[in-house]
């Protein structure tokens, strides 16, 4: 029996404490498990899925950043933001979204999970199902597929169609525990099988095009069994109440920069030190509590060696805050920037001066809508 709770597709278009890299982070409740889950921040712009960290595609995804030129549908582009994915199936092909979740869900533990998606203005056909299968290693081809770890819906005539406007997949998940990927798509064994004709005149080969965009996963608040918590020393959650990233009285505004002071990378190179993770979690923790805050993460370096170099380096330690923050299911829009030693804030002719120049740094970009 799947386990659907509710009836998958809305056609009426509705809608405890963590331990990472060894460090406390406090519980948040209804986090999104997803990360990344309106596709909006992305490495760089292209057409592929894979420059929308961390997703990934089983075949070639789409990404885009703007609307389909010749998209006059009324809801036309994203449903919410810029950002969507596409998926494609035809006679003998379909593709899959997949992510690694924020963290494994828990045994025995309730999730309620969301996906929209709409159907292409040029699909000549439209799928009958379409679902999200949560898995420990990830989709493996359709050995992989597992009824009961599914949220999944059938609509036997006419199809998965909704006027080409936004429908939402909706379910409740009880977790087997362990699940780390989320995959989404079409998992009936013969794609070709579950296609249902839309057009009384037919040209080209058949084929049904899905946008996807919205996607989440959150512990629903009757679920029993509570994450486990781990407590690194014996004063680390009061650091997290009182020794924020930002205070809460701290005044915010557009343009206002706040270092990183306890970012720590490997000389000349872009990974973390050990010790960079009790300022990453808790500028976690603060963008998960302030989603409407838009932010650029900024990279920057002193001027020793080649200028280059410094651009490049300063570049992918913003890239590694970036993703990290992302992996940790922080949704809130975020671009980053190397500078490399073009915008200095102490004297480079001294060691002292080099080490602070060597830095990471937020900007607000926007607050709110």
């Amino acid at each position: 029996m799947l386990r659907f709770l509710h009836y998958g597709i809305v056609l009426l278009l509705a809608q405890g404490g963590l331990l990472f890299g060894q460090y406390y982070i406090p519980h948040i409740s209804n986090k999104n498990l997803v990360p990344n889950s309106s596709f909006e921040n992305y490495r760089r712009k292209g057409s592929n899925i894979r420059f929308c960290t961390p997703w990934q595609g089983i075949a070639t995804v789409d990404f885009y950043q703007e609307p389909v030129k010749g998209d006059t549908t009324v809801e036309r582009g994203a449903k919410t933001g810029d950002c969507y994915a596409g998926l494609r199936y035809q006679k003998r092909y379909k593709e899959f979204l997949q992510v690694k979740l924020v963290e494994p869900l828990k045994r025995g533990c309730k999730y309620e999970v969301k996906v929209y998606f709409r159907l292409a203005h040029w699909s000549n056909v439209a799928l009958k199902s379409l679902g999200v299968l949560f898995s420990k290693g990830g989709y493996a081809g359709q050995g992989s597929v597992s009824k009961p770890n599914m949220i999944d819906t059938v609509v036997k005539k006419k199809g998965l169609i909704n006027g080409y406007r936004w429908f939402l997949l909706r379910g409740i998940y009880k977790a087997d525990g362990g699940e780390k990927y989320m995959t989404i798509g079409n998992f009936h064994p013969v794609i070709r099988k579950d296609m249902e004709n839309i057009r009384l005149i037919r040209f080209g080969f058949r084929e049904a095009y899905y946008y996807v965009d919205d996607v989440s996963v959150v512990m629903v608040e009757d679920a029993e069994e509570k994450p486990e918590i781990v407590i690194v020393g014996p004063s680390l959650r009061e650091k997290f109440e009182k020794d924020s990233i930002m205070e809460v009285n701290e005044e915010m505004k557009v343009g206002k920069k706040i270092a990183l002071k306890n970012i720590f990378f490997a000389e000349g190179k872009s990974y973390f030190l050990p010790e960079s993770y009790v300022e990453l979690n808790k500028l976690s923790y603060f963008l998960i509590k302030n989603p409407d805050l838009v932010i650029q993460i900024n990279g920057h370096s002193d001027n020793s060696g080649l200028w280059f170099k410094n651009q490049k380096l300063s570049e992918k330690r913003a890239r590694a805050v970036f993703e990290y923050l992302i992996q940790r299911g922080v949704q809130n829009k975020m671009s980053y920037k190397g500078f490399g030693s073009s915008q200095p804030i102490a004297d480079n002719s001294t060691d002292e001066g080099k080490a602070k120049n060597r830095r990471v740094e937020i900007e607000i970009i926007k607050i709110g809508n």
